[in-house]
């Protein structure tokens, strides 16, 4: 039996499909013994999974990993394997094991690391475990040899998503995720391509993908066509890190997804979509696109040239701008605080915010701290840094926070500057909450906006303990970071 583990990464009423076990469940499905446990629906993933091992003769166990929550359960669950099962073999795949492969064989609890797209290494790797254990000769693989020596092979090219087969959605319980959310009563997730084609360099994509693969719009809405009539779905949030790419392919899967009458949202790229004609966005809007996600990151053009962005803050506005057209919101995420200049980028980017909000109210923005992904020795601005050589240090309280980008402490970033930002996100939130906020009541969002409306105009960010106190009154919920 071959066991797959989703380690637990949210709250329940967050927990959504486990898609990256279940893309591994699909070439597994009709050709071997397997079970998935998803610690995010388990209430006690362990015990179940200790089951799996007294009652069944498991040749692999494997694991998905994403920086931050799931690292901590992960660690518990392979630390408590590795003590009962020894002889279990115990293998780690996702962003964090893809991001810091030599950290995760450090660990004594992890024997193989499964670098990108893990569809094919799994079942090659399978394959070696029971035959010449020729490990060196499987592509996207990472090990350690017979001397404790850390073995990286040669990389696996990416395949498209429509090159495998469908998630196997019948080995959850799909009440368990189907959610109720801004978009709608039943929303689902699904991820239409794979990578991104881009080379910012703060970001944790590029290393592990660099590039993209689609799927096709049919395929696309065959699948969703499917969720919708045997789960009842009427919204979908894409995971994907560029849902949109060619305007050709857009069009096509807006016309085919267009008859299901879902509200979805997704991720995408402010150049790519300004470049669209104002029939494809009237197209998406009308196949239910409501809320894009967009990586703005600043307002300042040097910040952005040195990220490698290749994006103008200009285009920002103007996409800002044009799309209030088609009653499609924009979701933008910045970063304050980059370490070659904490005040100034602070105050270039509150100035730009004010310019996004003036063409347009409705964008959302989401705030974030400069935190780098993946976190690289070496220098950051002034100070030099070196990260964990373990997942055992990455989960202390010295590092964790910079996994989960909540309050890490950032040696370049001034106590004021910092207090700064986080002044400046309240008096922004309650001057517009996000729309993605249900429990948000009417009478809560006028009394922030009420209490808000002098501080924005007049630019009184500093202190605002009479919203902080309000934002607790009536529940306020910040906007979300979807992307890694």
């Amino acid at each position: 039996m071959i066991v797959l583990f989703h380690p637990r990464s949210a709250k329940p009423k967050n927990r959504r499909l486990p898609l990256s076990v279940l893309y591994l469940g699909a070439v597994l499905e009709g050709r071997e013994e397997y079970e998935i446990v998803d610690g995010n629906a388990d209430p006690d993933p362990w015990a179940t999974i200790d089951a799996l091992m007294r009652n069944h003769r498991v040749e692999l166990f494997g694991v998905s990993v994403m920086p931050g929550p799931q690292l901590l359960q992960a660690i518990a669950v392979c630390r408590a394997l590795r003590e009962k099962y020894p002889r279990a073999p115990i293998v780690w795949g996702g962003y964090f094991a893809s991001l810091y492969t030599e950290a995760s064989l450090n660990a004594r609890y992890v024997d193989f690391v499964v670098k990108g797209q893990g569809e094919d290494t799994l079942l090659e790797l399978i394959g070696e475990l029971r035959g010449a254990r020729d490990f060196s000769r499987i592509r996207g693989m990472s090990y350690k040899d017979q001397f404790g020596l850390h073995v990286h092979t040669a990389a696996r090219p990416l395949k498209a998503p429509d090159d495998f087969p469908w998630p196997p959605y019948h080995r959850m319980d799909p009440a368990k995720y189907i959610a109720r959310t801004f978009l709608g009563s039943r929303t689902a997730v699904h991820q239409a391509s794979i990578g991104c084609p881009f080379r910012c360099n703060f970001c944790g994509v590029v290393p592990v993908y660099d590039r993209e693969k689609m799927e096709s719009p049919n395929r696309t809405a065959t699948i969703l066509g499917h969720m919708q009539a045997k789960y009842g779905v009427n919204a979908v949030q894409f995971y994907d890190n560029n849902f949109f790419l060619r305007e050709d392919h857009a069009r096509e899967l807006a016309g085919r997804i267009a008859p299901l009458h879902l509200r979805w949202w997704c991720e995408a790229r402010v150049d790519i979509v300004l470049g669209y004609s104002d029939d494809t966005l009237r197209q998406l809007r009308a196949a239910g696109c409501v809320m894009i996600f967009f990586g703005v990151e600043s307002g300042n053009d040097e910040a952005l040239r040195n990220m490698k962005k290749q994006l103008t803050s200009e285009q920002t506005l103007e996409l800002a701008r044009r799309i209030r057209e088609f009653d499609i919101v924009p979701e933008y995420s910045m970063i304050f605080g980059n370490p070659d200049d904490a005040e100034g980028d602070l105050a270039a980017n509150i100035a730009f915010v004010r310019r996004i909000k003036k063409v347009n109210p409705a964008v959302e923005i989401v705030v974030q701290t400069y935190v780098p992904t993946p976190q690289r020795n070496g220098a950051w601005g002034d100070v030099e840094v070196v990260f964990p050589a373990s997942p055992d240090e990455w989960i202390t309280d010295r590092w964790y926070p910079f996994l989960i980008r909540t309050d890490p402490q950032l040696p370049w970033l001034p106590a004021h500057v910092k207090r700064r930002i986080q002044d400046f996100e309240t008096v922004m939130n309650s001057r517009w909450p996000t729309t993605q906020d249900m429990r948000l009541p009417a009478w809560g969002r006028t009394l922030l906006q009420s209490l808000s409306g002098w501080r924005y105009a007049m630019g009184a960010y500093d202190f605002p303990g009479e919203l902080r106190l309000a934002q607790k009154l009536v529940r306020l919920r910040q906007p979300r970071l979807e992307s890694l």
